[in-house]
């Protein structure tokens, strides 16, 4: 659990939002999810006064992955915490696997990939976060506050100097010669800077629930693609988080349809999901996702950094966006830390952490969205019969090109490493 000591701070302030009391750090991040988190941990540890501010009390929400791809556990080697990292409850995926008509389709096989973590570990979010931080928080420089709201930037001379946020007892104010926004893909920071994105891939809806898992059930993903709709199954250990992914603006043809229908659905692509689905009795039981990925022209302003789903949000294909807001994080690390320490940071620093990693971003995106034609809008398509893409088929079967897939998804288009 967080300490109840850095929960919040009790500092009174004026009702119109000017702070009474003004705080002051090196680097404020806004955002305790991966990317945000990681990268605070990483300042803390080299001795850089570091504020990390979450606007929830807890880390507990449904809308998050748990995918931990070797890239990460890589990382967490680097920094001697992974195997106290694996000491938490989790999974191992071993391969990606496509079910389709003609029989399972393995696309990313981790077994032979050269690595210690051949795998994918399906660790809730929630837990790694909490590690995280925890570690974070055995360095003097680090400081946490939950349920920070951040509803303004400060920003003098066109310069964003800080941030004000709210917490249940006011309003704050904090300066900082950096603020880092790492608030995910609703990003409060970006639409306070005014950033422009561009679109990156066709959005899709996603019906987001859970049933329960039997110790009998396999622990890899499960998933099934046919009659116009796709299921993927999500190992929670004791649950299964189900992933309908249906086509964009369907939903209300399928909520006048019933709650009766989509079970009906559900039992069709997963019949052994039979003796469980009248689990779902109420669409309040269910959420819906509109998923759009979209990337910055420019990550920065001066004084001002955005990382991860902020400043690019991924397609939900591949499951990669924690590991690149994670190895967003890391760049960014071993980018800031001198000009941070010696007080030298400028527009340059910012700007060369986006050229690195722009076009990784990029690359996947313009893959995903690849993805979301070729396999997606097939699948979800009630008229054809989807088979998967024969070249697929041919691929599966040639050892070494087999082995691609598998290390794209484990490391990204390259490895990314911690300096010093």
């Amino acid at each position: 659990m967080i300490p109840q000591s850095v929960r919040a701070t009790a500092t009174s302030v004026k009702a119109d939002s000017e702070a009474s009391h003004v705080e002051h750090t090196t680097c404020i991040v806004v955002g305790g999810g991966p990317g945000g988190a990681v990268l605070a941990l990483l300042l803390a540890r080299r001795g850089i006064p570091v504020t990390l501010l979450e606007a929830h009390t807890d880390f507990d929400r449904d809308f998050r992955g748990d995918t931990i791809h070797p890239s990460v556990m890589e990382l967490f080697a680097e920094l001697g915490l992974a195997e106290g990292l694996l000491q938490l409850r989790h999974t191992k995926l071993s391969s990606v696997t496509l079910p389709t008509p003609q029989g399972p389709l393995t696309l990313a096989p981790f077994r032979r990939l050269k690595t210690q973590y051949p795998y994918i570990t399906m660790l809730p979010q929630a837990d790694f976060l909490q590690f995280v931080v925890n570690e974070a928080l055995r360095y003097p420089h680090f400081r946490l506050v939950m349920g920070a709201r951040v509803e303004q930037l400060v920003e003098e001379e066109g310069m964003v100097r800080g941030v004000r946020y709210h917490l249940t007892d006011g309003w704050h104010e904090i300066r900082a010669t950096l603020t880092v926004g790492a608030d995910g893909r609703f990003s409060r920071v970006r639409k306070l800077a005014g950033m422009q994105a561009v679109k990156a891939a066709p959005p899709i809806d996603v019906l987001w629930f859970r049933l329960p898992r039997k110790a009998s059930d396999s622990e890899d993903i499960m998933g099934r693609f046919g009659q116009g709709h796709i299921l993927l199954l999500l190992n929670r250990q004791d649950t299964w988080q189900a992933a309908y992914v249906i086509p964009k603006g369907a939903y209300a043809q399928l909520h006048a349809a019933g709650l009766a229908a989509l079970r009906h659905a559900i039992v069709e692509l997963i019949p052994e999901l039979a003796d469980r689905v009248e689990q779902l009795q109420s669409w309040k039981q269910v959420s819906l996702l509109s998923v759009e990925a979209d990337r910055l022209r420019k990550w920065y302003r001066p004084g001002l950094l955005l990382i991860g789903d902020a400043a690019h949000v991924m397609s939900p294909v591949g499951g990669v966006g924690i590991n690149y807001a994670i190895q967003d994080a890391t760049i960014a690390a071993n980018v800031l830390a001198e000009p941070l320490l010696a007080g030298s940071l400028t527009v340059k620093h910012l700007r060369s952490i986006q050229r690195r990693r722009e076009w990784p971003v990029r690359i996947v995106q313009a893959m995903q969205a690849f993805g979301q034609r070729q396999l997606a809008a097939i699948a979800l398509d009630a008229r054809k019969n989807f088979r998967g893409p024969g070249f697929l088929h041919v691929v599966s079967r040639i050892p070494f090109v087999r082995d691609i897939p598998g290390r794209f998804l484990a490391f990204g288009v390259w490895p990314v490493h911690l300096k010093g």
